[in-house]
């Protein structure tokens, strides 16, 4: 039997799964947007039956009724026991930040006929939220724009089929507020602050002057070896309970200077001897 992989995302209406659906394009796999549930049994099985090298599938299906739900379950039941490899992808945002993408493209939400487009949020995220329990991943895209959304999904579904888990370094600012979809927050403000050193002030963390100017700290020397400490010991039991990424966040004050500095440490220390480990620097 030709193993054929199916990523399936689904999510509230604007938290980006067109987005999610183009960067799985662009990687290789054999895209459908919105197609009809009860389609999907038949549509895997002509991905199976094809001729041509159909063997990575992801689609994007719109939960818009009540109807939807009864049938999607049973659906995946019935292709999960005929062998098939389907992971669930939810694409999770806030109330605030959707009602912003609606504004500023003048959509109307599809879940209410002449209602605001809150209750609309509202009304949907109520009756997704069986589907979100029970995905494989679930990705908040509330603090990223359309280009950090891409570049989130290029590092999350480049790899997917691999069983390490993958791991992004993350710095940020905390005055730009904390990252939601963060599974560790380590903050670094304690350390001292390049910002104030004349000559320092408009460089980064990427610089060498910056690095070398955090690190001589006794502090900071005894920071990085706790934390390696402890993120050796809590990766592979994250990896052992499956979860397949996993970003942890190093915030200081503005995010420029001491979480870039040491959120690039981070990940030449854990990319060693593993191949999807990630930096991301959210503020530069």
């Amino acid at each position: 039997m030709k193993e054929v992989s199916i990523i399936i995302i689904s999510g509230l209406s604007g938290s980006g799964k067109s987005t999610a659906l183009r960067t799985l394009e662009d990687l290789g796999f054999f895209c459908v947007d919105n197609l009809p549930i009860l389609l999907l049994p038949k549509f895997i099985d002509l991905c199976h039956s094809s001729s041509d090298d159909i063997s990575r599938v992801a689609l994007v299906v719109d939960a818009r009724s009540r109807a939807f739900l009864d049938k999607f379950k049973p659906t995946l039941k019935r292709l999960e026991t005929k062998g098939y490899h389907i992971k669930l992808i939810f694409l999770e945002c806030s109330d605030d930040v959707l009602i912003q993408r609606f504004s500023e493209t003048r959509r109307h939400h599809p879940s209410v006929d002449g209602g605001s487009v809150l209750d609309g949020v509202k009304a949907e995220r109520e009756m997704l939220s069986e589907m979100k329990s029970q995905a494989d991943s679930v990705i908040d895209t509330t603090d990223l724009n359309v280009h950090q959304l891409t570049k989130v999904c290029e590092e999350y579904f480049e790899n997917f089929s691999k069983r390490n888990m993958a791991i992004t370094f993350m710095s940020f600012g905390f005055k730009y507020g904390v990252p939601h979809y963060a599974d560790i927050v380590l903050d670094v403000r304690f350390l001292p602050n390049p910002y104030f050193v004349e000559e320092l002030k408009e460089l980064t963390g990427n610089d060498e002057k910056v690095v070398d100017y955090v690190f001589n700290f006794s502090e900071t020397k005894k920071f990085l070896e706790m934390t390696e400490e402890f993120l050796s010991f809590q990766i592979p039991l994250f990896e052992r309970e499956g979860k397949s990424y996993l970003t942890v966040a190093v915030g200081c004050t503005g995010g420029k200077h001491r979480s870039v500095a040491v959120a690039g440490y981070l990940k030449n220390v854990f990319s060693q001897g593993r191949e999807r480990v990630f930096v991301r620097n959210r503020e530069l």
